[in-house]
């Protein structure tokens, strides 16, 4: 089994980061990569759709709103791994006005090596992480934008 671990502080609360992210439905309005998501099964399986048109269905395995945090697994998706289970986890950062993103997944590599594996998924947190941030960072610009032009 291999496991990697993505982190990042964003520059806002945890819990208005908890309020973009946490929706199991939400990846399409802050990861650019995955433009289109569908529930079903009242909501514990979520269909994804990529910008190549690739498949990706996961369930959600647990979920704590108050613990901001939520694990699931993939069902079926064009990646070279099985028993994949991740959890995306907001933290209280440094300060109040920092919310720390941890974003983790274990897996067992199939037909590629370990460091094969660890490294595409270290990327995709990574990368996940960083349009979480860009899109955070992008409202906060259009909010104070906002404010100034109706003061």
């Amino acid at each position: 089994m291999a496991t990697t671990t993505a982190t990042l502080d964003i520059p806002a609360s945890p819990d208005s980061v908890w309020q973009l992210v946490g929706g199991f439905d939400s990846l399409p309005d802050w990861l650019p990569y995955i433009p289109t998501s569908r529930l079903g099964e009242g909501g514990r399986v979520r269909t994804l759709t990529n910008e190549d048109g690739g498949v990706i269905v996961e369930r959600l395995e647990s979920f704590d709103d108050k613990g901001r945090s939520y694990s699931y697994s993939i069902l079926q998706a064009p990646f070279p791994v099985t028993d994949y289970l991740s959890t995306l986890i907001v933290h209280a950062g440094p300060d109040a006005t920092t919310a720390r993103v941890e974003w983790t997944g274990t897996f067992t590599p199939d037909g590629v090596s370990d460091d094969e594996a660890v490294a595409l998924f270290h990327g995709i947190y990574r990368d996940g992480l960083a349009a979480l941030h860009a899109t955070i960072t992008a409202g906060a610009r259009i909010t104070a934008g906002l404010s100034q032009r109706t003061v």
